[in-house]
């Protein structure tokens, strides 16, 4: 893959990747650096990549990584003074508190899934889930997520 080639999927995912990094990171700054992060590993390993079809999920799993790095590191330091921030304002409020209350394990195949639209497939392989597994914690996601949302 080409540099122009590789900046211009890299550029059309750019959203994407930065709502995947936000449902892990939930702060503005560390979905920055684990998008940074993922772009350089990404360009390091660029020649790994055999099928250029797959770039989505095969950048999506190299950001997820990133962002575990990140909270693994983040776990050490807690500030309660910052709070995060989204960039833009969520199309439903009480669903994103309803969200941010879910298990990051739940969380993550629902905007996979919902938000950005990928297939049981591509979900499986980002996340390294068999597709049943990835249909049981959608459908739990979907069942805690109906509770907080009655609850609120």
């Amino acid at each position: 893959m080409d540099k122009e080639a590789f900046a211009s999927e890299l550029e059309a995912y750019q959203s994407m990747l930065y709502r995947v990094a936000y449902t892990i990171l939930r702060d503005d700054d560390a979905c920055r650096d684990a998008l940074q992060d993922a772009a350089l590993k990404a360009w390091e390993k660029r020649f790994t990549l055999r099928e250029p079809n797959f770039f989505r999920t095969w950048i999506t799993r190299i950001l997820i990584n990133a962002c575990h790095d990140i909270h693994r590191k983040r776990r050490r330091l807690v500030c309660m003074e910052r709070l995060p921030i989204a960039s833009a304002p969520p199309p439903d409020p009480e669903l994103a508190v309803a969200l941010a209350c879910l298990p990051e394990g739940l969380r993550l195949p629902l905007v996979l899934r919902y938000a950005e639209g990928m297939s049981y497939d591509e979900i499986a392989q980002v996340m390294r889930l068999s597709q049943s597994t990835v249909r049981s914690r959608l459908r739990k996601g979907k069942e805690k997520l109906r509770k907080e949302l009655e609850e609120a």
